[in-house]
Parts: C-alpha cells; sequence; structure tokens
C-alpha cells in the first residue's frame, strides 16, 4: 500500500458541502493511489460503511460515500486495506492504530465567517501606531496610575521603559484614519484593535466603561481643566481626567469618531475587530469606582468601592461583606490578584451577564457595525467551567443573532475543543498550532524570549508533531479563521528571537533586543505565515522591523520614517500571494518532506498547488519534494512565485521541472521558495 498517497481533510474537497446544516446529505471523499486499495471503510460510532471509488485523476483515486446528518456532531475515521495489509487514517494523517481523540469530526450548523478564512489581520497597539491629533494626548500628571502620575512620551522614537504602563505615546484613531492607505496599500483585510474603551492604562486591559471609545484616542474637548496638583496622592483632585472620561460630550464625540473610522475601513472593503475585556474589568471602572472618578460626578451610580447599596455591588466578590467594610471595601476579588484587575463576578449577577451580553450587541450592530471580537483570556471568566461554557453559549447567540457574519475569536493557550464544539467560540488565537512551534523550528526561543531550546532549533519532527496535534484539535472551519502571528503585545517580537538572546527589559538593554536579528529568518517565517492554513495576522511594525523583548519592549512604536523598507515590501509581495493563490485561502494542507532544518510542505485546491520549501540552516541544502502528494501532477513544471535568500528576495521568473513527481532545489541559507503548478496553456 502506498500510504504516502492517502489524504483527507475537512476542506472542500474532501467535505462537500464543508459546513453542513442539520440534517442535511453531504459527500466524504477518501484520496488514494491509484489502483492501491483494495477497500476504503468509513469508520461512524453507528457502525462500519464501504465507500465506493467514483473518480480517477491523475495518480489517484477517490473513494465516496453518501451520508445524512443529524442534529449532533458527528465523528468518523478511515479503515484502508490492502491485501493483508490494514492501516487507519484520521486529523493527524496514517496510522497502525485506531485513535478516536483524533477522528475527523463534523458538527451540523457550526460555519465560520467566510470574509475570515484566510483573512490577512493587522494588529493595532493604538497608542503606539501613530498619533493623528495632539490635542487628544494624554497630559503630564493627569492622573494617577498605580501609584504614580502618568507621563506624556515627548519624542515618538523614544524606547519604553520596563515599567511602561503609565506613559503615552499618543497614538490614535485619527491616526489610524491617517494611515489607512499605507494598510491598504500592504494588502491587510482587517484590522484588530487593542482595548479602545475608556481605561487609564496605556494597553486598556483594565477596562473603564465598555460604552465609550477613551476620549484619549478619541475627540476631548477642553475648556480649561487643569492636571493634578503638585503633591496629590490620589485622583479625587483629576479634574481634567474625570472631565475628559466622564463628560457625555466628549465620550459621545469620540464614539461618533469612531464610527467614522469603521465606515472609512469598510468604504475600503477591510473590516474590524474589537478586543472584549469581559473576564474583568479596571479599579477605575464606573461600577468599582475605586480611584473615586464618578463618586461626585453627575449622572453615574455610586460604585461597589464607594457604597454597599451600589446597584453594582453584586458585579464583584467581596471578601468582607460587613456593612462596616464601606465606604471604600477594598476586599474585593482581583483576577490573579491584581486590585487593579476587579474580577467580574457572572455568578452571582445576572445583571452584569445582561449588560454584557448587551455590550456584545451593540459594538456589533449599527451604527457601530464592528465585525467581531477577540475575546481576552476567555477561558477564565466566571469561576467554574460549567458557568465559563455557559455563558459563551450565550454569548455565541446574542452576537450571532445582531450580527450572522461576526467572528467569535478567542485568546486561549493549550487544547481549545472544548470552546470549540461548534456553539461557542469561532477560533483563538493561534499560539499552539502555529506561533509556538513555528517559533521553536526557526529559532530555538521561547515566545517571551525567555528561553533557548537547541534540541528544538531545527526540529522537524517536533514541528510536524506538534502542528499535527494541536491542529488536529480544531475543526477545518475554526483552523482556516485561526489567528496565526508571530508577535502580539504580549510577547517578543519575533525578529528579536532571531538573535537568540534570552532576556527581557529590564535586566537586558534594548539593543539586546536588535543586535544580531536574522532578517531572512524573519521572511522564512513570513513566508509560512501567509502560506499556511488559517488567517495570517501581522503585529503592526512587524511588517517593519521593529524588535523588541516582551512586553512591554514589544510594544515599541511604529517607526515611521525609520523603516525597514525591504522588508514591507517582501510582506507586501506575501500578502499579495497570499490573496491571490486560491489554495492557501481554504485549500487543503500537505506536509511533504522534512528533515533537520528543512520542511516542504503543499497547498491544493481543485487544479491548483503551492508549494513551500525552506531551509532553515547555515549550509546550502539541494532538496528533493515529493509535490505529487500534493496533487501536482507527475510531469510538468512549476514556476516560481517568490524566493527569499540570505541578503534579499526575488520574484523574478524561475521554473522547476517536475520528474516522477519530484522537483529538485538549490536552497540557500535561510531561504524559502514559494512555487505554484505551471498550466499548460490552450
Amino acid at each position: 500500500m502506498c500510504r504516502d498517497a492517502l489524504f483527507c481533510d475537512g476542506t472542500s474537497s474532501y467535505v462537500i458541502p464543508p459546513e453542513p446544516a442539520e440534517g442535511q446529505m453531504i459527500r466524504l471523499r477518501f484520496r488514494t493511489a491509484r489502483n492501491n486499495v483494495s477497500t476504503v471503510l468509513l469508520v461512524a460510532d453507528s457502525g462500519i460503511y464501504q465507500m465506493e471509488r467514483v473518480l480517477t485523476r491523475g495518480v489517484f483515486d477517490y473513494y465516496e460515500i453518501h451520508w445524512k446528518l443529524g442534529t449532533e456532531a458527528f465523528s468518523y475515521y478511515f479503515e484502508i486495506h490492502c491485501d493483508d495489509e490494514v492501516c487507519y487514517y484520521n486529523r493527524t494523517g496514517v496510522s497502525d492504530d485506531i485513535k478516536p481523540h483524533y477522528s475527523f469530526r463534523i458538527v451540523p450548523g457550526f460555519s465560520t465567517p467566510n470574509w475570515a478564512k484566510g483573512a490577512v489581520m493587522y494588529q493595532i497597539f493604538v497608542d503606539r501606531f501613530y498619533n493623528g491629533n495632539p490635542e487628544n494626548d494624554v497630559k503630564d500628571r493627569e492622573y494617577i496610575y498605580i501609584g504614580e502620575p502618568v507621563r506624556k512620551v515627548e519624542d515618538w522614537n523614544e524606547m519604553p521603559h520596563a515599567m511602561d504602563v503609565r506613559r503615552f505615546y499618543g497614538g490614535d484613531l485619527q491616526g489610524v484614519m491617517e494611515k489607512l492607505d499605507y494598510l491598504q496599500d500592504l494588502g491587510v483585510e482587517v484590522i484588530y484593535f487593542n482595548p479602545l474603551f475608556v481605561s487609564p492604562s496605556n494597553h486598556k486591559y483594565d477596562i473603564q466603561d465598555y460604552d465609550y471609545i477613551d476620549p484619549h484616542f478619541g475627540i476631548f474637548i477642553q475648556d480649561g481643566e487643569q492636571a493634578l496638583p503638585e503633591g496629590a496622592e490620589d485622583n479625587t483632585q483629576a479634574e481634567l481626567y474625570k472631565k475628559r472620561v466622564g463628560d457625555l460630550e466628549n465620550l459621545e464625540a469620540s464614539n461618533e469618531l469612531f464610527i467614522r473610522l469603521v465606515e472609512e475601513i469598510h468604504r475600503r472593503g477591510m473590516r474590524v475587530i474589537l478586543d472584549g475585556v469581559f473576564n474583568h474589568c479596571g479599579s477605575f471602572n464606573k461600577w468599582m469606582d475605586r480611584e473615586r472618578i464618578y463618586e461626585s460626578r453627575d449622572g453615574y451610580e455610586k460604585g461597589a468601592f464607594i457604597s454597599k447599596d451600589s446597584p453594582y455591588r453584586s458585579f464583584f466578590y467581596f471578601h468582607n461583606n460587613e456593612d462596616s467594610a464601606w465606604p471604600y471595601n477594598t476586599s474585593y476579588d482581583g483576577w490573579w490578584g491584581n486590585d487593579t484587575l476587579p474580577k467580574l463576578n457572572y455568578e452571582d449577577s445576572r445583571k452584569l451577564e445582561d449588560y454584557i451580553m448587551e455590550i456584545g450587541r451593540k459594538w456589533v450592530s449599527p451604527p457601530y457595525n464592528v465585525d467581531g471580537w477577540r475575546l481576552d483570556v476567555a477561558a477564565d471568566l466566571g469561576h467554574t467551567n460549567e458557568y465559563n461554557h455557559a455563558f459563551w453559549k450565550r454569548f455565541r447567540k446574542e452576537i450571532k443573532s445582531a450580527r450572522p457574519d461576526a467572528l467569535i475569536l478567542a485568546e486561549h493557550y493549550g487544547d481549545p475543543a472544548d470552546w470549540l464544539q461548534g456553539d461557542e467560540w469561532d477560533s483563538i488565537m493561534n499560539y499552539d498550532a502555529f506561533m509556538e512551534p513555528l517559533t521553536w523550528f526557526l529559532t530555538g526561543m521561547e515566545k517571551h524570549s525567555d528561553e533557548f531550546r537547541p534540541d528544538l532549533l531545527g526540529n522537524a519532527d517536533y514541528f510536524v508533531n506538534t502542528m499535527n496535534h494541536f491542529m488536529s484539535c480544531m475543526q477545518t472551519s475554526s483552523l482556516q479563521t485561526a489567528m496565526n502571528e508571530l508577535s502580539n503585545h504580549d510577547h517578543s517580537r519575533f525578529l528579536t528571537r532571531t538573535n537568540q538572546v534570552v532576556g527581557r527589559l529590564g535586566g537586558m538593554d534594548h539593543r539586546a533586543a536588535e543586535e544580531g536579528v536574522i532578517p531572512a529568518v524573519m521572511a522564512e517565517a513570513v513566508a509560512v505565515q501567509m502560506t499556511w492554513v488559517g488567517a495570517p495576522t501581522v503585529y503592526y511594525g512587524d511588517e517593519a522591523g521593529v524588535c523588541g523583548f516582551t512586553d512591554p519592549d514589544s510594544r515599541r512604536p511604529y517607526p515611521w520614517g525609520k523603516e525597514k523598507k525591504r522588508m514591507i515590501d517582501f510582506h507586501r509581495e506575501m500578502i499579495r500571494i497570499h490573496k491571490t493563490e486560491r489554495p492557501l485561502r481554504t485549500g487543503s494542507l500537505r506536509m511533504l518532506y522534512w528533515e533537520k532544518d528543512v520542511l516542504a510542505y503543499g497547498r491544493f485546491v481543485g487544479d491548483e498547488q503551492v508549494v513551500v520549501i525552506l531551509n532553515n540552516s547555515e549550509s546550502l541544502r539541494e532538496v528533493t519534494v515529493p509535490v505529487w502528494m500534493a496533487e501536482v501532477p507527475v510531469t510538468g513544471r512549476m514556476k516560481r512565485l517568490i524566493y527569499s535568500y540570505e541578503d534579499d528576495f526575488t520574484t523574478k521568473k524561475d521554473e522547476y521541472i517536475i520528474h516522477n513527481g519530484e522537483i529538485v532545489v538549490n536552497m540557500g541559507r535561510h531561504s524559502v521558495l514559494v512555487a505554484k503548478t505551471k498550466r499548460t496553456e490552450g
């Protein structure tokens, strides 16, 4: 039996239709070598069923079976016979054993938005992207945050500090508006914003008011209010801040600016995803009001920190519920013990749950019309797993009822399968089935730059096995919309990881994150990012060569006027290839060849095939790749789309002869090749 020919997945070539409804009749397809096996069986909970050979194309036979779905999830795998030889095929490929955990799975009625499948996303940490309106900037000493006054950074090119959370560069929504031409030219299809709602920190994961865009990002109508007086030890005298974040005039004007921004993004054919931080809020939040921002302001109820009679008291868990603990009850439960991040107490407050559901619906509905939510620490929400799943089930129903094509994408580490059963999240930020395995393979570094593992550098077996395992945890629709990042706001910049320096800001200087980086390895990573299954997501500035250790150093300002232009060119070209070549959106993926420092894989759908080969070693390599396994014809030619090497990249035309289903390529040091099958004209 030719085991290399055996193939199946959940794409539209093998599950027809790929996102079926309840009760729908579907066709399941399986591929073998031509005239090579005697029997293909579909094995399901209800029994074993023989499949029929329905098509021969090239060197392959295709077997099919019709199956009527019910309302419940349908699991299956394949059993293949050839004379006395028997093997099985599941989500991870060929196996000599039955492995139910890796069975294929179809959930009738589950689908993810078509616009998000393979979409090119761009993550913007707004304060560090571009300052389009200096009038709304944070003022020095505007308020106190975590014990000290906030500071406006005057020099845009200044590097972050080790304690950076109260330092503001002034990036805002007007700045995003002014750079939309740049993003559109780059090829961006979706903008994912780190939190935009009223919050006291520069990262804004400590939400103060979920109903409004922060006027520091939006509009601030000033009328002479002053910053904190010298010697002030708390925010009771922070009149400038209180006015900025408490007056409806500023809040509503900021929301109006956001509406105009979304309209312009949509006009250009792009989408918008907001960051939803619903596990916890901030100590500044109007429901808690530990900082006493709202205590004396008209139009606001008393916060739970202020009064035992607050309508928001049930929103939080107080360890001391004696009446004498108020006013100013500090005994509330904080996320991971952080009193600046009060954990939301959903189990004891249906009112809170209803409010957050309303917030979820509000921002995906007119007039805001955002296209989806990224959910912060989503698996942590609530106090029990049972409640967590109940919350997200309701959240999905609420959001999809307001906007059926909204994307629900969660931050998650580890196996996400429990939340990807079709009734909670659409997909995840893809750490375990993308960022981590690729980082280990190409750099040997942990994603925070906290550890170097030489045993994982170039370890192709580890890469393939890890990818196989974690990709099998997700249905195909979730994989196709998974956010595939190389860097983001919580981890070191990928370009920094290429220098294999272990460290963090504080213990290390900024320059240590920049010295010895290898742009050619970054190019390898970008090529994989743009050709792997999922939604390739560029963290602002990665395309411009920004370096940085983990948070806060990874939040450096975008280097306008100092960009690495050739790296931007490479990103633009890889994005163009991703958007142009049909297999790279929703096609099948097949590993073709791997050994120490070398990977080769194919993406294919219909009669179109793309092959990616990379050499991550310090030496030249001749690589023979069995492209026939990706349904490339056994004779003919492949043409080069792009080749990146040690010093540069090229899109100059070149061709590779296919002989007996293989191509032989010479790969330079730290190089990557993307090629496609050349079709005969006429």
